[in-house]
């Protein structure tokens, strides 16, 4: 692309394109395949975000992209959500249920996360008949009102408040907290391992009596599984590493291989409170599109037959200890579960050095929405070792240069 292409479009970016930040990466994208991004100049870029979770099998999947073709040759939209039967939709939401957690067995297609979350958080108000719902701090579910509301940043929520009623935020991995929870609660929403919390991993018991004390009160335990799903932490789903199983499974990101896509999981008996009183009580139009549902369908057959929920497990701790070589410079402290991983840094100031220095020697990352010194590491889950000697090469020589 010719340097006036490249500065036209990038100046039409920037004028007719909403900024949600003052800074933008601002990459001119040419192509994408793999762990890499190339911009129009030719230029590659390393990409250890993955599309923030979503690209788990690399950038245009051969197979991902080949289902995508086949799909659309078939047809594209053709009903709202529930009227016609697809197989594309129908196929997906059936390995769903054989894959999930428990006895979890009915899905509910959506278009991203944030309308998963809607949607769960409106089953479990129904289907209790209360309205109190319990979140907890640093978390993040979404972007929308019902997500807002739950969201665990007040400085995020503030702008947009009077927010959802009757919800409480609880602090993350306290057990004395969870008293909390009583027979007021329709629903109680975690991520397993907060993510934009800066990669906030549990103790061994957190879940497991938060999962029992939900179960005591008659409150449904929805698990928001949108980054953590599908082999980031090294199981299928996190919360499998704590053997909880909640009653509400909600997904997204990795599960449409690249293409749009959510989905809330549950029990047919929770599921069917959307079904009446009155009927049609939760709609999408375009959630489970053919086109994402199959593209999502491809994904999940790669990452089983590949095993690469245990390939993320495996490398995800010989990437910890390398990472924990590095330690000083700035750098204070490193923990992961499979590919999701933390770089704890000193200061805001000292994370903004070391990502803008990683970009400039061709390294895509970035620091987590909640904790402004966590520099977050989530990669495809097909990352190669060649690939990761290379981003703790950039890494080391970023940390190097210079005083944080």
């Amino acid at each position: 692309m010719k340097r006036s292409q490249r500065e036209d479009l990038r100046e039409a970016f920037l004028r007719h394109v909403c900024q949600t930040s003052a800074q933008p990466l601002g990459i001119v994208v040419a192509r994408a395949s793999g762990t890499t991004i190339w911009d129009a100049d030719g230029r590659a870029y390393l990409d250890l975000l993955a599309g923030m979770g979503v690209a788990n099998l690399g950038h245009a999947h051969p197979a991902v992209v080949r289902a995508i073709e086949e799909q659309i040759a078939s047809y594209l939209h053709v009903a709202v959500y529930g009227e016609l039967v697809q197989r594309p939709q129908v196929e997906l939401a059936r390995r769903l249920a054989e894959t999930a957690p428990g006895d979890l067995s009915v899905v509910y297609f959506t278009n991203s996360g944030t309308e998963a979350v809607e949607g769960a958080l409106k089953t479990a108000r129904k289907r209790t008949g209360r309205t109190r719902l319990i979140a907890f701090d640093g978390a993040f579910h979404g972007d929308t009102f019902g997500a807002l509301s739950v969201g665990g940043n007040p400085l995020y929520r503030r702008p947009f408040e009077p927010l959802l009623p009757d919800v409480e935020h609880l602090p993350f991995n306290d057990h004395s907290a969870l008293d909390r929870i009583d027979d007021s609660v329709a629903g109680v929403i975690v991520e397993p391992v907060q993510g934009e919390g800066g990669v906030r991993i549990p103790d061994a018991t957190f879940l497991p009596v938060l999962r029992e004390r939900c179960t005591r009160a008659g409150a449904l335990l929805i698990a928001d599984e949108v980054i953590t799903g599908f082999g980031r932490t090294g199981r299928l789903f996190a919360c499998e590493h704590w053997n909880v199983v909640p009653d509400i499974l909600v997904l997204a990101k990795a599960l449409g291989g690249g293409m749009p896509l959510g989905a809330f999981v549950a029990r047919p008996e929770v599921m069917q409170t959307l079904s009446h009183d009155p009927p049609l009580a939760h709609v999408t139009t375009f959630g489970g599109h053919p086109v994402s549902c199959a593209a999502g369908l491809a994904a999940l057959d790669v990452l089983l037959s590949q095993r690469l929920a245990e390939r993320a497990a495996r490398v995800g701790r010989q990437w910890v200890q390398e990472l924990e070589s590095m330690a000083g410079n700035g750098l204070r402290e490193v923990r992961g579960i499979g590919l999701l991983i933390a770089l704890e840094l000193d200061h805001p100031e000292a994370t903004q050095r070391f990502v803008r220095r990683c970009f400039e020697r061709g390294l895509i990352l970035n620091w987590t929405l909640h904790r402004d010194t966590v520099v977050r590491l989530a990669p495809p889950l097909t990352i190669t070792p060649d690939e990761i000697a290379r981003a703790n090469g950039i890494m080391r020589e970023a940390m190097a240069h210079g005083a944080f």
